[in-house]
Order: C-alpha cells, then sequence, then structure tokens
C-alpha cells in the first residue's frame, strides 16, 4: 500500500517535471502541432511513457511490485509502439503504418493460450485499433489525459479485483504519469501527447483491458471493453461514419472528432474536457460495476445505447467546408462518361442594347472576320465615314465625335459638353 502511493506520488512529480523540460527541444527541433494557429510541442507522451517504464521497472527490480512474465511483456510491447508512434511525430508515418505496427506488437501480447485463436484474434484488432483511437483524442487540450487517467484508474481497478498485483501497478503509475502531463497540457496546452504518447498509453489501457477480461464470458467482455473505452471507440465511429457519408479519404485528418464538435455546439475547450471526462467515467463506473458482478448486462445495454445516440446526434454537426462548385461550359470528349470543364470563353465587348435591331434595318452586318466585336466596321476596301456607323472616323478626337457615338448606339438624345456643364453647374449642393 505504501509502496503504491510513493510510486503515484513519484511518477506525477517526475512526468510533470520532465513535460516541462522537454517543451524547449520540441520547439527547436519543430516537433509541434498547430492548433488554432499555435505552436503546441509533442514530446509530453515522451515524458509519460519513460516515467510510466521506469517506475515500473523499479517496482520488478525491487520486488516490491514483481510485473511477472506477461505484464513485462506488454510494457516492452507497449515501449515499441511508443518509439513507433516517436517515430511518426518526427517524420511523418502514415497511419496505416501505425495501425500495422500497433497490430504486430498486439499480437505479441494476447494471451492465445487463455482466450483462444479466434478471440485471441479479434483481441489483436481491438487493441490496434483502440490505440489509434486514442490518438485522434489528442487533437484537443487536455482531452487525451483526461481519459487516459479515467481509464487507467478503471481498469486499474478491474485487475486488482484479478489479483494481477503487477498489471494494477503499471496501470496506477501510467494514471499518475498522465495527471502529472495534465498540468502542462490544460487549455491553452503547453505541451501534447503527440502519436508516441497517445499510442502508448492507449495501447497500454486496451492491453491491459484484455487481460482483466480474459477467460470470462466472451458476450459480456465485449460490453465491458467497450464501456471501459468508450470516449475512444465512439470517437473513432464518428470519424469513419462522417467521412465516409461526406466523400472524404477515411484517414485523412480533419476536424471532426468528439471535442471539435463539442466545440461547435458551443462548448469551451475546458467545457468539452468535463463533457468527455464525465462520459469516460460513467462508461468506466458500469464496466468496472459489471466486471466486478456487482451489476447485470443492463448497464452495458445503456452504455451501448447512450454511444449510439452520441454518434447520431453528433453526426448531424457540421463541420466540413462546403466544396466550391465548379463554374463554366462542361463538354464531352470521346464518349458521355469522360467529361472536362473548359472556362467560358471571353468574346470582347457585348452588343448594346437595340443594336441588332438597328443593324437589321440599315441592312448591315457585323463583319465576319471579327464576330465579337460588333462595333467595328468591316474593312472591305477605302471607304468614306458615314454617321451610320457608329464609330469616330479616323483621326477624329474630341467630345462631339463621342456625341454622336451614344446618340448613334442609345436611341435617347444625349445631352452635349456643355449642356453637361450646365446641368451639374445647377445641381451642386452648396456646404456650410
Amino acid at each position: 500500500m505504501l509502496y503504491g502511493i510513493a510510486a503515484a506520488t513519484a511518477s506525477f512529480l517526475l512526468a510533470a517535471l520532465l513535460a516541462a523540460l522537454l517543451r524547449r527541444p520540441a520547439l527547436r527541433l519543430s516537433l509541434v502541432d498547430r492548433r488554432r494557429q499555435r505552436p503546441v510541442p509533442l514530446l509530453g507522451g515522451v515524458a509519460v511513457a519513460l516515467v510510466t517504464g521506469l517506475v515500473a521497472w523499479a517496482g520488478d527490480r525491487t520486488g516490491a511490485v514483481p510485473l511477472g512474465t506477461g505484464v513485462g511483456r506488454l510494457l516492452v510491447a507497449a515501449a515499441a509502439v511508443g518509439a513507433l508512434g516517436l517515430a511518426a511525430d518526427v517524420w511523418r508515418l502514415r497511419r496505416r503504418w501505425l495501425i500495422a505496427g500497433t497490430a504486430v506488437a498486439a499480437a505479441c501480447v494476447v494471451p492465445y493460450e487463455v482466450t483462444g485463436p479466434v478471440a485471441g484474434t479479434l483481441a489483436v484488432g481491438w487493441i490496434a485499433l483502440v490505440a489509434v483511437a486514442f490518438r485522434g483524442l489528442d487533437h484537443a487540450d487536455g482531452v487525451a489525459g483526461t481519459v487516459g487517467v479515467v481509464t487507467a484508474f478503471g481498469v486499474g481497478a478491474c485487475a486488482a479485483a484479478e489479483l494481477m498485483d503487477g498489471l494494477a501497478g503499471l496501470l496506477s503509475a501510467l494514471a499518475a504519469a498522465l495527471a502529472g502531463f495534465l498540468l502542462h497540457n490544460g487549455h491553452p496546452a503547453r505541451i501534447a501527447l503527440g502519436a508516441c504518447g497517445s499510442l502508448f498509453a492507449g495501447f497500454v489501457l486496451a492491453a491491459s483491458a484484455v487481460f482483466t477480461r480474459a477467460g470470462h464470458e466472451p458476450g459480456t467482455g465485449v460490453g465491458v471493453l467497450f464501456a471501459l473505452t468508450a470516449p475512444a471507440g465512439v470517437d473513432a465511429v464518428l470519424v469513419l461514419l462522417s467521412r465516409r457519408l461526406a466523400g472524404r479519404p477515411l484517414l485523412r485528418g480533419g476536424p471532426d472528432h468528439l471535442a471539435h464538435r463539442l466545440r461547435r455546439l458551443g462548448l469551451t475547450p475546458q467545457g468539452a474536457v468535463v463533457v468527455l471526462g464525465v462520459a469516460s467515467f460513467c462508461g468506466v463506473l458500469v464496466g468496472v460495476l459489471v466486471h466486478t458482478g456487482w451489476a447485470g448486462r443492463t448497464p452495458l445495454l445503456w452504455v451501448a445505447g447512450g454511444a449510439v445516440a452520441v454518434v447520431a446526434a453528433l453526426l448531424r454537426v457540421r463541420v466540413y467546408a462546403p466544396r466550391k462548385r465548379r463554374t463554366g461550359v462542361r463538354t464531352r470528349i470521346g464518349g458521355p462518361r469522360t467529361e472536362r470543364t473548359e472556362p467560358p470563353v471571353r468574346t470582347g465587348r457585348t452588343e448594346p442594347p437595340g443594336w441588332a435591331a438597328r443593324r437589321a434595318r440599315s441592312g448591315q452586318s457585323g463583319s465576319p472576320e471579327s464576330p465579337g466585336r460588333p462595333h467595328e466596321r468591316p474593312h472591305e476596301g477605302p471607304q468614306e465615314w458615314s454617321p451610320e456607323w457608329p464609330q469616330e472616323p479616323p483621326g477624329a478626337t474630341g467630345a462631339p465625335a463621342r456625341a454622336a457615338f451614344r446618340a448613334t448606339v442609345f436611341p435617347v438624345r444625349q445631352a452635349g459638353s456643355e449642356e453637361n456643364a450646365q446641368v451639374s453647374a445647377s445641381l451642386r449642393v452648396r456646404k456650410g
């Protein structure tokens, strides 16, 4: 008991100190994430992973809390997943590689001798999806740390109920490290988990939940696993459905996660963290009660129904910008299925009103050489200028010629330059 309190306190203080120290190197190395046009360093997950592993290793080496073979293998696999996440932070690896690497690590820790091959394979996929989904919670300040602390306490309670002291000690160290990290991750965040910390924490939580439920009834186990990690699961389903319905690539990032949609509804960043923290606590409480036998299966149906309602409601929140419509003339080339958009062709000045009728009455037509400029006279040879043509004679300049042109095009009588001056002088407004 005393060792557990000391280990949790050490994890909390070391994680807070190390996260503060790693902030400046992350800024110098440009390992940052842009959140509302402000850079947020991404090495907070390194602090959480290092402190968690160090405290768990110290407990195992001193013999105070032996990890055991299975938990030790889990910690090594989680460290490998954290290293993969750090590589993603540095070199921007694609998500498919993160999913594949996390699945390989999960395949090395699932207890197949207890779960069986079929359930073990499903558990591998579930661990990989939860770990990657937990990374999606790190897009907003304080969300991933808050949900991680609550989930770690819940899964640790289940492990303690199964007398897995090593696993419970590992989860308590993780919860304390995330709590220390939250001192720097509240809005506005000074440092973030990044792919390293989010994948590490998600992997440890998902794999530990599988360890605690191994050997229990499969149907109830699925409900308990979902209840323990409900926010991450709901966020993943919501993002995939919204991108599918919007016709967007499934693995392309965007402001379509739970916290983003809650902000769209008018919640503050702190309010979104509180809402998601309360939702996580409710799911974890149901999972712990069902796992320990204090409740039946009915609360699990409440969690599932609430998750469906949340997804259906938040799908109606608009988070994607409307697509710009292309303007132009569509022409078909080579068949009915091949189309390309061409911009409209500009044909020069538009024909003034009444010009077509006036040309028809005079029996003249536009020049075939320049059909887009109806005001020009066709060049058919040396001809004298005629008032019938609304064009100034060659070499003529001045207002009278322009007045003649306006009188020809528009049938309304136009005032000359002298009349314009008189009208302007009479319409002046005196000031003072």
